[in-house]
C-alpha cells in the first residue's frame, strides 16, 4: 500500500513574515476561522508563552492542511539565527520548502544561510516574496538580488500590480516562453536540442512538466509574490505547492524506518517524539529501537497524527506521515527509529561558537538545574551541557538564545539562573597519532576489561570517526547482542570521553580505532579468568585509555572563525579595510561596483560582535554585515585552558 503526502518547511530570516504566511495558508485551507497575528500572540504555530511574548518563533511547530486533495504537513521554523539548530533538525524530513523573502528588506544574512543549506541538500524550494503591500516594496529589485546574491535560477510565476500600496494586487503571470526555455535548457540538453530544431515542439505543457521536474531536482526555483498579511498572492502560491513540489511516496508495507526531528514534554512531563516515517507502519504497542540500542527496545504507548488540521489519536503512523509518539524513553533528536542507530544525524548548519557558565541563583537549585538542562538538551542536542567540577557550561549561538534559555528555566522549571559572560567555544585536534592500552588484570587497571585505542588526526571539519578494529573474539557478546552493538556502544563511550581533551575543550577531527579488546569470565584461561565483565567496565575504562592516547598524540587548541561579508558605500572602504585588517587573519580583495563595495574576510568569531558594533561608525550607518561559520583554526599564542577561563567576561 502506498501513501503520499507533502512535508513542507517554511523558512525565512527573522521578521520576513514566515509565521504570518503559515497562518494565512491555514486560513485559506479552511483549517482556522481567521489568521492569527504574531503581534497579538494568537498564531497557531507560536504556541510557547515566550514566543508570544517576544513575537518570534523559538521551536519548530507542525500543523496540517489539505490543498486540492494533497495532505500537507507544514513545519514552521525559527527565523532568528540563534535558533538555527531548530531549522537544522527539520531539513532532513522535508519533501519541499518555501523560503520567504521580504519585498522591502530583500536578501538578508539568514536568507543566504538557509538557501545554502537547501541547495546543498537539494531540497525543492519555492520562493515567496512577501510584504508587497509595504512601502518600499520592490519585487524586481529583490528578484535581481536573489539571483545575484543567492546564485539561483529564478522563474517568476506572478506579477504585482501597485507594489508598495495597501491595495497591492497579485495576478498569475505565466513565465515568458523564451526566458523559461532558456532557464530550463541550461539543465537539459534534450530540451535545448528540441527548441533549436523546432520551437513548436516545446509547447507550454512540455515546459510546465519540465519546470516541475527541475523544481523537484532543486535546479530552478519558481518565485511567487504576495502579502501574507492581506492574503494576496497566497492562492497562487498554494497552486504552486501542489503542482511543482514533489510529494513523498513511502511503502507502508516496507520495513519500519523513520527519524526523530523534535522532542517535547507533555503536561505530565512525559516525553513526546515527533517522527517522520520514511517507510513501513508503526503501531501502538510495537517494540522499537530508538536512541541507544543497548538500552533495549522501547514500546510505543500512543500515537497521534494530523487529520483535518488537528492532532488525533490513531493506532498507527505510516510511511510519509508525521506522528507524535509516546513511549520512546531513550529517543533523542536526530535518532533513527526502527533502523540501526549507528548512523548519526547530519548537521547542516554551523555548530555553536560560544559557551557560558550557568549558575542557579539559589544554591539549593543545583540538582534541579542539572535536570532541567538535561531536558532542554534532549530537545536541542546542540545545547551541549558540559560539567567542569561543580560548574555547568552551555553551548550557545548568541545572546537571544541565552535569554530564552534563562527565561525557560525560570518559567517552566522554576529555576532562576545567571549566566557568566560567553566565551568562544574552542576545540582540540590531535597533533599526531597516539596509542594506548590497558590490559585486563594489568597494574593500574581497576576494570575487568582490556582496551587498546589509537587516535589519528583527520581533516578539519570531519568530526569524530570511530572504527572497531577487533573481531568477535574480543567482544563480550554476553553483554552486547552482537559485534555491531558492541561497536556502537564503544563509539558512544569514545564520543563521550572526547567531550573534554587535555586542555579541557572538546576533541574533534580525529579517527579513533579500537585496537585491542578482552574481557573476564569465571571459567576462562588464567589470563582472562575472574568475575564476569560488564558494560560498565568498558564504559569506565574508555576515557582512561583515550586520555593516555591523546596525551601521546598531543592536541592543538583551535578557535572558531567566521567569514564576514560587508556591503558598504565605496567611500568608506579605507576605514573598513583598516578595521578588518586589525581583526582578521585574511582580507580578500574588495569588489567595487558603482557606489558600493563588498569586502570579505576571515576573523575569529569572538571579534564579530565588536565589528558589528563598530560598523555603523565605519560606514556612515549604511554597512550590512553577514557572518558565517568558517571552521576552527589554531589559536595564536598561549593555549586557552578551560578551567582558567570558564568565567571570563
Amino acid at each position: 500500500m502506498l501513501r503520499s503526502t507533502l512535508n513542507l518547511g517554511i523558512l525565512a530570516h527573522v521578521d520576513a513574515g514566515k509565521t504570518t504566511l503559515s497562518e494565512r495558508l491555514l486560513y485559506a485551507a479552511g483549517v482556522i476561522d481567521s489568521p492569527g497575528r504574531v503581534d497579538d500572540g494568537t498564531t497557531r504555530t507560536d504556541s510557547l508563552a515566550l514566543e508570544r511574548q517576544r513575537g518570534i518563533t523559538i521551536r519548530s511547530a507542525v500543523v496540517s492542511l489539505t490543498i486540492r486533495g494533497t495532505a500537507v504537513n507544514l513545519i514552521d521554523t525559527p527565523g532568528h539565527p540563534d535558533f538555527v539548530a531548530e531549522v537544522d533538525r527539520v531539513l532532513g524530513v522535508l519533501d519541499g520548502a518555501v523560503l520567504v523573502i521580504s519585498a522591502v528588506e530583500g536578501v538578508q544574512p539568514q536568507t543566504r544561510v538557509l538557501m545554502r543549506a537547501l541547495r546543498r541538500l537539494r531540497v525543492p524550494t519555492l520562493l515567496f516574496i512577501n510584504k508587497v503591500d509595504r512601502r518600499g516594496a520592490d519585487v524586481d529589485r529583490v528578484l535581481a538580488e536573489v539571483e545575484r546574491r543567492l546564485g539561483v535560477t529564478c522563474v517568476p510565476m506572478t506579477r504585482v500590480e501597485r507594489p508598495g500600496a495597501r491595495d497591492a494586487r497579485v495576478v498569475p503571470c505565466p513565465p515568458d516562453r523564451d526566458l523559461l526555455t532558456q532557464a530550463l535548457a541550461g539543465n537539459d540538453d534534450a530540451l535545448l536540442a528540441a527548441y533549436v530544431e523546432d520551437e513548436a515542439r516545446v509547447t507550454p505543457a512540455v515546459l510546465r512538466r519540465e519546470l516541475a521536474a527541475q523544481t523537484a531536482r532543486a535546479l530552478v526555483h519558481p518565485v511567487y509574490a504576495g502579502s501574507a498579511a492581506t492574503g494576496t498572492g497566497v492562492a497562487e502560491l498554494m497552486d504552486g505547492l501542489v503542482e511543482l513540489l514533489p510529494v513523498a511516496t513511502g511503502d507502508a508495507d516496507g520495513p519500519v524506518g523513520g527519524t526523530v526531528f523534535k522532542i517535547e514534554r507533555g503536561a505530565a512531563g512525559e516525553k513526546i517524539a515527533y517522527v517522520r516515517m520514511d517507510s513501513g507502519t508503526l503501531r501502538t504497542r510495537d517494540p522499537i529501537h530508538s536512541g541507544l540500542i543497548h538500552s533495549g527496545p522501547d514500546k510505543v504507548t500512543a500515537i497521534s497524527v494530523f487529520e483535518g488540521g488537528a492532532w488525533v489519536r490513531r493506532d498507527a503512523v505510516r510511511a510519509s506521515e508525521i506522528g507524535k509518539l509516546w513511549g520512546l524513553a531513550h529517543a533523542r533528536v536526530g535518532d533513527p527509529v526502527g533502523r540501526s542507530s549507528a548512523s548519526e544525524a547530519r548537521q547542516h548548519f554551523a555548530p555553536p561558537t560560544l559557551e557560558a557558565v550557568v549558575e542557579p541563583v539559589r544554591h539549593e537549585d543545583h540538582v534541579a538545574l542539572r535536570a532541567a538542562l538535561a531536558q532542554l538538551s534532549e530537545q536541542d542536542p546542540l545545547i551541549n551541557v558540559r560539567t567542569d567540577g561543580a560548574e555547568l557550561a552551555v553551548s550557545l549561538y548568541g545572546e537571544v538564545q541565552k535569554e530564552v534559555i534563562q527565561a525557560t528555566l525560570a518559567d517552566d522549571f522554576g529555576v532562576e539562573v545567571v549566566f557568566h559572560g560567553a566565551t568562544p567555544l574552542y576545540l582540540e585536534r590531535p597533533a599526531a597519532s597516539g596509542e594506548a592500552v590497558e590490559l585486563l588484570h594489568g597494574p593500574g587497571n581497576p576494570y575487568l576489561a582490556t582496551i587498546g585505542l589509537r587516535v589519528d588526526p583527520a581533516p578539519p571539519g570531519s568530526g569524530v570517526d570511530f572504527r572497531l578494529g577487533v573481531d568477535y573474539r574480543g567482544a563480550p557478546l554476553f553483554v552486547y547482542r552482537n559485534l555491531d552493538e558492541f561497536g556502537e556502544s564503544m563509539a558512544g563511550y569514545v564520543r563521550e570521553a572526547l567531550r573534554e581533551g587535555p586542555h579541557g575543550w572538546p576533541v574533534s577531527d580525529c579517527v579513533v580505532t579500537m585496537t585491542r579488546s578482552q574481557y573476564s569470565v569465571p571459567d576462562g584461561p588464567p589470563s582472562t579468568r575472574g568475575p564476569l565483565s560488564t558494560a560498565a567496565d568498558f564504559r569506565k575504562l574508555t576515557p582512561l585509555v583515550l586520555g593516555q592516547a591523546l596525551a601521546a598524540a598531543g592536541t592543538i587548541v583551535c578557535e572558531p572563525m567566521s567569514r564576514v561579508r560587508v556591503d558598504a558605500p565605496a567611500d568608506t572602504l579605507g576605514a573598513l579595510l583598516g578595521a578588518l585588517s586589525r581583526l582578521s587573519t585574511a582580507v580578500e580583495a574588495p569588489d567595487v561596483r558603482g557606489g558600493e563595495v563588498t569586502v570579505e574576510a576571515v576573523l575569529p568569531a569572538a571579534s564579530v560582535p565588536r565589528l558589528q558594533r563598530d560598523l555603523p561608525g565605519l560606514t556612515s550607518g549604511e554597512g550590512v554585515l553577514d557572518a558565517t561559520y568558517a571552521g576552527h583554526e589554531p589559536v595564536r599564542g598561549p593555549h586557552p585552558v578551560i578551567r582558567a577561563s570558564l568565567k571570563s567576561p
